[in-house]
């Protein structure tokens, strides 16, 4: 393992404090009685107190110093007196320890008293220390010069997203996100409480992908010697609970969809799931607009909200916009009636990406999605969606080849789904084998049939309704980020690359071929200068990293950079 300088120093004062005898990482727990924030609410000069946190800054100004703290709740001012930590002739713990072997980013606990300095800061004087964990590693912290720019801030967002925990500690703004996170779904959850609903767990492992179309993750279970897959939706197993005589259920549940990432999508992701029974989705939008007026002001404190250059209203009542109409609105053509041949027309003639394999829901959805979707910034209801785009769904009362279903849109994106479930058991199966005829079309992301599923509804499901809420992009909207890995403690990422720390050799060699790309080995080797030796290492050090390869042309051998 390569280390910085930084690094190896911070090692070193490491094994130092062992040579004092104090353990860096201590067993025994540290009797904290307050808080940075709990100290500042209920200040009393004088007052004794035991915290602990991060060593964030310091100033030391010879026998004193004054420093910050840094805890779940924010920061606190301490300082620190020689005398005061070191009352007796021995000044080493404040000389030697305090001053030399402690770092910032270090977790220190403090004992000591309250009082307010001359300018006006609470601030405890430190009468005790000890070290509770020393970092190895240090922060990225941001600088000011003398004019108020800021440098170095740890803002790059792969590394951010990589190290959250970096960035939690570094970056405040981040926590706030994620507190807000937890008061979002808090405040779901009291709602559907007080109604009576019932929160329950659902499998995660699951022998068909049910309940969405989408790709699913697959895997192997050794025991039993079969597949099974990720789930992609909870709604089969939900509703398998209505028929088992729950009134009201509902699960926060991790799904997982093997497909495309992007500023909105990952592939695992969190979505709240709501069935009902002897409701339908009229009641079901009523409820929404309620459950959201009621998160955005537990979570903000009001129901406007601003969303980069939009300002979103949540106070109910949301418009109710069948999908068709809003089509017709915005596209200026009627697709009701249309078959599958003139849906991918029009499609095209809308400069819209289609391919053989999609049936008239994708077409329709594709249609939506591009030339309507962005339209719906304030909350609004698109409803009534055609019979081929909703496989679950109860057909509409009284709207031939439409059904009972709704998409609340905010923001442009979809933030909710929601159905009158079908019931109807051979319904159902019929709309099971259209899906699977549109798998064997290729598309894969047709929903597969769940004869379990379909057994369940021969025994009778009541009048039901359901909806799911994508947790991810309401959290997104609450607290005005356009990514869903800025909600996410650990979005998914690509491997990360591995650094390469080379020899000075090795940097010789690679600087004269990088910006050629490739060159003559004969060439190389002279501009290089390097012994035989040192240059056999190097070179054949390249290649095993992957920096460099030789390959034989009619007439040399040729080298090229490859890192």
């Amino acid at each position: 393992m390569q280390l910085s300088e930084q690094e190896i120093v911070r090692r070193e004062k490491l094994a130092k404090l062992r040579e004092m005898g104090i353990e860096p990482y201590p067993a025994a727990l540290f009797p904290r009685n307050a808080t940075s924030s709990s100290i500042k609410s209920k200040f009393e000069e004088g007052k004794k107190v035991v915290i602990a946190g991060r060593l964030m800054s310091r100033r030391i100004q010879g026998k004193a110093s004054f420093a910050e703290l840094q805890d779940s709740e924010g920061r606190i001012q301490v300082y620190f007196n020689r005398d005061e930590i070191c009352p007796g002739e021995d000044k080493t713990l404040y000389n030697e320890v305090y001053k030399k072997l402690l770092d910032i980013g270090d977790i220190i606990g403090v004992e000591g008293e309250l009082f307010i300095t001359q300018v006006g800061e609470k601030t405890v004087m430190v009468k005790s220390f000890s070290v509770l964990s020393k970092s190895l590693r240090p922060l990225p912290l941001p600088k000011v010069d003398a004019d108020g720019n800021t440098y170095d801030e740890f803002n790059d967002p792969e590394l951010r997203y990589r190290q959250r925990y970096v960035d939690l500690v570094v970056n405040p703004k981040v926590k706030e996100t994620f507190i807000k996170r937890t008061k979002i779904t808090n405040s779901i959850r009291e709602f559907y409480n007080e109604r009576g609903y019932l929160e329950v767990e659902t499998p995660i492992l699951q022998p068909i992908p049910g309940g969405a179309a989408a790709r699913p993750f697959l895997t192997h279970h050794n025991a039993l010697n079969i597949p099974l897959y990720l789930r992609i939706a909870n709604e089969l197993y939900l509703k398998r609970l209505i028929v088992g005589g729950f009134d009201g259920v509902y699960e926060f549940s991790k799904d997982f969809r093997n497909e495309g990432m992007d500023r909105t999508h990952n592939p695992e992701f969190t979505v709240m799931e709501l069935y009902v029974a002897y409701k339908d989705y009229n009641w079901m939008m009523d409820t929404t607009e309620q459950l959201l007026e009621k998160v955005a002001k537990d979570a903000t404190g009001g129901t406007k909200i601003t969303v980069g250059a939009n300002e979103i209203e949540f106070k109910a009542p949301y418009p109710r916009v069948p999908i068709l109409e809003a089509i017709a609105t915005h596209t200026g053509i009627d697709v009701s009636g249309m078959d599958e041949d003139q849906l991918r027309e029009t499609a095209k003639s809308l400069d819209i990406e289609v391919d053989e394999t999609m049936g008239v829901g994708k077409l329709i959805d594709e249609i939506f999605g591009e030339k309507c979707e962005h339209h719906y910034v304030q909350p609004t209801f698109i409803t009534d969606y055609p019979k081929e785009m909703s496989p679950l769904t109860k057909a509409h009362r009284s709207k031939p080849g439409l059904t009972e279903r709704f998409e609340l849109m905010v923001n442009g994106k979809e933030l909710a789904n929601a159905y009158s479930e079908l019931n109807d058991p051979i319904d159902q199966r019929e709309r099971f084998e259209e899906q699977l005829r549109l798998s064997e079309k290729g598309d894969d992301e047709a929903m597969f049939i769940d004869q379990d599923f379909l057994r369940a509804l021969e025994y009778g499901m009541p009048p039901t309704s359901g909806i799911g809420i994508g947790i991810d992009r309401l959290v997104m909207l609450l607290t005005n980020n356009v990514s869903i890995q800025e909600v996410l403690f650990f979005p998914q990422m690509r491997p990360e690359k591995k650094q390469v720390e080379l020899t000075e050799e090795e940097k010789i060699i690679v600087d004269i071929l990088k910006p050629n790309g490739e060159m003559p080995l004969a060439d190389l080797k002279a501009q290089a200068g390097l012994s035989g030796k040192k240059w056999d290492k190097s070179t054949k050090n390249l290649s095993k990293l992957g920096q460099m390869k030789v390959e034989k042309t009619e007439n040399e051998l040729l080298v090229k950079y490859t890192g």
